[in-house]
């Protein structure tokens, strides 16, 4: 996928056919200099932009071409967003965040699933709180399980743990990791931080709109090296 902004002299390609395959099952990082593209290939895989040309695919539905009312609803029962800003409402407790969405579409949510989601985040004696009453890592967590409880059949984070100190930071990350492992969920996760990034099955790299490397099985020390090799115009040494 290709996605340009603007034309002529003043054309931006951000995206620069950009191949790509998210493994189901699997916790994908996408990291990258500034300006490298990553926010926008993530955009683009949930359908919150559109591509200049190409293709995309979620399951077995192409999201490229949708209409808005069916790109809306798919959003709404496939996909799923955790937002460095949380997005809770104030004015609803923790339970009433969690199955919001659901409650928008007008559906029921499972009663094992959530309850299974909960336990996973260790929400369960928080569902009556209102998000002020809440430090940043329970609300994160929140969102988190919002997220998680549609079983949608992929999750986007962008920057996730951006607004936590390292403590609630790695809870989230945490409990990322166990919904890949014990719920069996897809994740994709924009980050800069290569502590948050060990924490994924895969990380990809982007520079100038194109994948310029892959890791598997990474570490906080493999991935720091790696982005080392980025200059100060975000190109590869």
């Amino acid at each position: 996928m290709t996605k340009a902004y603007g034309s002529g002299e003043t054309r931006v390609v951000a995206l620069d056919a950009v191949d790509v395959d998210i493994a189901r099952g699997r916790f994908t990082a996408i990291m990258g200099p500034s300006g490298s593209g990553k926010s926008t290939l993530m955009h683009c895989l949930a359908g919150l932009d559109t591509v200049s040309e190409g293709r995309i695919w979620i399951g077995e539905t192409e999201i490229t071409g949708l209409k808005d009312k069916q790109l809306t609803k798919l959003r709404r029962d496939q996909i799923g967003f955790i937002f460095q800003a949380f997005n809770l409402l104030p004015t609803l407790s923790a339970g009433e965040n969690i199955t919001l969405p659901m409650d928008i579409a007008g559906r029921k949510p499972e009663a094992g699933w959530l309850e299974r989601v909960v336990e996973t985040v260790g929400l369960a004696d928080r569902l009556k709180h209102r998000p002020s009453q809440l430090s940043g890592g329970q609300q994160q967590r929140v969102a988190v399980a919002r997220a998680l409880a549609a079983r949608p059949e992929i999750i986007f984070g962008d920057e996730p743990t951006g607004n936590l100190d390292s403590r609630a930071g790695a809870e989230v990350l945490g409990f990322l990791r166990r919904s890949v492992d014990e719920l069996g969920q897809t994740i994709v996760m924009v980050t800069h931080d290569p502590v948050a990034a060990s924490y994924a099955d895969r990380v990809l790299f982007l520079a100038d709109g194109r994948i310029v490397d892959e890791m598997l099985k990474p570490t906080a020390d493999a991935v720091l090296e790696r982005m080392k090799r980025f200059d100060a115009r975000g190109r590869t040494v």
